[in-house]
């Protein structure tokens, strides 16, 4: 009896895993998000971290400027996809970075 429950719950896991996997929608703006800014960050804090740059959110009714940070690949040899803004008819929508 135990083991469908078991398989049933692994899979649900798995199949959202798939969902975030490709970075889905953030944000929803009626208008296009200014430039991006040139932000200055100094020496990585330890060795393995990459430098992830900073983009505009949409909160409330503005674009605001989420701060770009350090972190590092959650594997040896992943690589950071950067997040973008999209055009979808009349609105922007951003589509998160994520690891690959």
């Amino acid at each position: 009896m135990k083991s469908p429950l078991v398989l049933a719950v692994i899979m649900g896991g798995l199949s959202l895993g798939g969902c975030v996997a490709g970075g889905g929608y953030a944000y929803y703006a009626p208008v296009a998000p200014p430039a991006v800014r040139v932000e200055a960050y100094g020496a990585a804090p330890g060795p393995g971290f990459i430098w992830i740059n900073g983009y505009w959110g949409y909160r409330g009714s503005s674009h605001v400027w989420i701060p770009g940070r350090w972190e590092r690949p959650p594997r040896g040899r992943s690589a950071w996809a950067e997040g973008r803004w999209e055009r979808q008819g009349n609105r922007w929508a951003y589509r998160q970075g994520h690891w690959r």
